[in-house]
């Protein structure tokens, strides 16, 4: 049978506990029930302030990002600029020592130019007309020069006018022999115009 002086005293005990709040109950529970007051003490000993200890999150290293697309375009517009080529025309149709050597002036002239740059550069001349005495072994006032030239500067080519040849040869009644730096086409005029259709710069002296 229930002990009826221990039934009131929890009876009791309830009634107080409702009429004043929370805070006082606790305190109550704590004085009717030892062991959960010394947990409580245990808990809050561990994480003061009645919190738990969250963990910083762990560092980590940066990600290296490779350089933006309109950077890697501007290095390969340099690059595509520094590898352009230079490609010129000189016609010579005139049989003047100083229209000759004019030619080969600006022939060497632009050669170094773009050689000094680290530029390719590719320059003809074509000869036609009276300018093909300029390539003719026996009659060229410039053959010593070309042959330094042609050495020195392996960009620079001269063409002769085959037409012109031709004709020369059937006026003289004997063949037309040329400098070994010399090569032939069917015709010079032609031939400066297929260049300036393909890009070349044209200059005549």
């Amino acid at each position: 049978m229930i002990n009826p002086k221990l039934a009131m005293a929890v009876i009791g005990g309830l009634t107080i506990g409702l009429l004043v709040g929370p805070g006082a109950q606790a305190q109550q529970d704590n004085q009717w029930f030892p062991q959960a007051r010394e947990k409580s003490q245990a808990s809050n000993a561990k994480h003061p302030g009645g919190q738990k200890q969250v963990s910083k999150p762990r560092q980590t290293h940066a990600i290296r990002q490779d350089p933006p697309n309109n950077t890697k375009m501007a290095q390969a517009s340099r690059t595509e600029s520094a590898k352009k080529s230079h490609r010129l025309v000189l016609q010579v149709n005139s049989n003047e020592p100083a229209m000759m050597n004019l030619t080969l002036n600006n022939a060497s002239n632009v050669a170094q130019y773009y050689r000094d740059l680290g530029e390719p550069v590719s320059i003809e001349v074509v000869t036609f007309g009276p300018g093909l005495h300029m390539l003719r072994d026996d009659t060229s006032p410039v053959k010593p020069r070309i042959e330094v030239l042609a050495m020195s500067h392996p960009e620079i080519s001269f063409k002769a006018c085959g037409n012109t040849q031709e004709n020369m040869r059937k006026a003289e009644n004997k063949d037309i022999n040329l400098i070994p730096q010399a090569t032939v086409v069917k015709s010079g005029v032609v031939r400066v115009m297929e260049l300036q259709e393909q890009g070349w710069s044209y200059v005549k002296p």
